[in-house]
Order: C-alpha cells, then structure tokens, then sequence
C-alpha cells in the first residue's frame, strides 16, 4: 500500500511539472496585455501619415493617438530644429537623437518604407541602416530579378522584407503579381498588404488577403469611402475595405507582423480620424478574444475579461476616463 501511496505521488508531481512548463512563464504580466497584445499584433502609424509634419511629430501624434509602434518612411524632415530627414544617409548622431525621441515616447519602429532596394550596395545601406535603428521590416517594392540577392540579405541582416502594392497599374497591385515574384525565397520576404491600395483597383481586400495566407509579414490598413479612383480614407469600420473580416482573417492566419495605420486624408488634421481607428481596432480585438477565448473555454482561467480589475476597463474611470496621453489600444 505504501509504495502505491509513494508512486501515486509522482505521478501527481509529474502532472504538476508538466503543467507548470506550459503555463505562461509570467502569469501576471499575460493577465495585464491588453487584447491585442495576446493576439500578438503590433497596431501603429505609418509616419506618412503626418507627412505634413516632422518625424518628432509624427512621433507625439503616434503617442497622442494611443498606438506603441510606427513605421517610418524615407525622406521626413526629423525635426524642426535638427537638419537632414528620415533613411540610410542620417548620420549617427542624427540616429541616436531619433531614437532618444522614441524611448521617450515609449514608442517602437518597426518598419521602414516603402524604399528602393535596387543594387545590392544600395539595399545593403537600407539594412545596416534598419539593423541600427532596430527596424523588424523594410517595406519595398523591389524588382523580381533582385529577389534573390534580399532574400540573402534579410539572413544575413536578420530582417524582413515586406512587398507593398500600389494601385494599379503598379506592379504589384495583384496579389498574384506578389506571389510570383516570393517563387523560391525565404519566408523573410513576403506581402506588405495595403487593404486600401487594393480597394482602389476595386480588388476585395479579404479575398487578396487569402491569397496570400502564409505569405504576409506586415500591413498598412486603409478603411475607404469607396472603391476605385477617387476613394479616400475613412475611419475604420465605416467604409468598404470590411475592416472586421481582415482581422479575422489575420487571426486565421496567425499574423503577428506589424500593422500601420495610413491615413492619406485630412492631412492636417488626421489625427482625431486615426485615433478612432485605433480605438475601433482596439474593440474589435476584444471582440476577437472573447470569441477565441469562449471557443476554448478557458477565457476566466488567467482573470479573463471579467477577472480583471482594472486592467483594459482602466484603473481610473474606465476607458472613457484615460487620456489621450494615456489610452492604449487593448
């Protein structure tokens, strides 16, 4: 009976161990996340954006709209009182005041793009560039013919490159046009989708999305008022890019690269448009969770939605009560 009693016992602190391997290594730090961050999305703005103004203030109004991430394009003025704009040829005094400026907004650059990488000494630039500056992704839209030598270079560089469409006639407006050109490469080079550039060639956004599944590493997401030419950006969920049924469709995928907000409209004053879109994209992951959570049935195991106190409701008045300075997309 003893030996029994000894053996049961193990096999108890067995099941223990093996329980606790799975669990998240940091409990309390997973129930803080907001729902984006558990769906492994990097929502932020894509400083084109505010081409209007210098990248600092692009940094602030990426802040100011609640986002952590940005991607920056090439050619912004960085600041009013400082020379030289946004790329490969900054010096590294210029880097380093760029990234003070995001440590101090508590924001994150991804991407880089769109940019040209012609030759294998200019894409080599764009990299050393990119791997200095902590950038995950270059959005481009290189000719088929180089693919091989990128594909080299994000090994080599540890980086990602992003295929962008333009409208059509670009040569890449078609999702097949895309999937052509990654024929043989590496899982580092894939589709930087635009919803809205699709919709412009009066492409169905999801349907592009599905052709690529697997092939995806970041987004510029556009919402517009309609399609083909003359279409210009709304605020998420109120135009025909079917903002709910992308992400779905991320989530199918799995996609976890970053997505850039680019609002090409009301350039002077955006920033109220870009932070609803923030704020509908916040709600619609929430919404996303729940379901996932509800099919697995484990949604209350780790203080789950109604578990919390605080937390993505906000310690203070809920979400209604932050600021701008304060709100964060959950």
């Amino acid at each position: 009976m003893r030996s029994i009693v000894i053996l049961t016992a193990v096999a108890v602190a067995a099941l223990v161990q093996s329980a606790e391997k799975t669990r998240p290594k940091d409990g309390a730090v997973w129930a803080r996340q907001s729902a984006v961050e558990r769906l492994g999305w990097q929502i932020g703005i894509q400083t084109y954006s505010f081409n209007r103004f210098t990248l600092f203030e692009a940094i602030e109004k990426a802040k100011a709209a609640g986002v952590k991430f940005i991607e920056a394009y090439p050619g912004q003025k960085i600041a009013k009182d400082m020379e030289g704009a946004m790329g490969p040829a900054m010096g590294s005094d210029a880097m380093e005041k760029v990234k003070a400026k995001l440590k101090e907004c508590d924001i994150t650059l991804v991407a880089f793009g769109v940019t040209g990488l012609g030759s294998e000494e200019e894409a080599r630039k764009t990299f050393e560039f990119a791997k200095t500056m902590g950038i995950k992704v270059v959005t481009s839209e290189p000719d088929p013919k180089n693919m091989a030598m990128i594909d080299k270079l994000c090994a080599e560089y540890d980086l990602k490159v992003g295929i962008h469409n333009h409208p059509k006639p670009s040569r890449y407006w078609n999702p097949d046009t895309v999937l052509e050109a990654v024929k043989g490469c590496s899982d580092r080079i894939g589709a930087c989708a635009d919803t809205g550039h699709w919709a412009r060639s009066e492409l169905d956004p999801v349907e592009c999305m599905k052709k690529l599944s697997g092939r995806i590493v970041s987004m510029h997401m556009k919402d517009l008022n309609q399609k083909g030419g003359g279409a210009h950006d709304v605020v998420w969920g109120t135009g025909v890019c079917n903002i709910p049924a992308i992400m779905e469709e991320m989530l199918k995928q799995n996609f976890k690269g970053p997505i850039s907000i680019e609002y090409e409209h009301n350039w002077d004053n955006s920033l109220p448009e870009i932070t609803k879109c923030v704020e509908f994209f916040t709600q619609k992951a929430r919404e996303l969770l729940r379901t996932q959570r509800g099919q697995r049935g484990d949604w209350d195991k780790t203080g789950g939605e109604k578990g919390k106190t605080g937390g993505e409701r906000g310690k203070i008045g809920g979400e209604k009560g932050k600021t701008g300075r304060d709100r964060r997309p959950q």
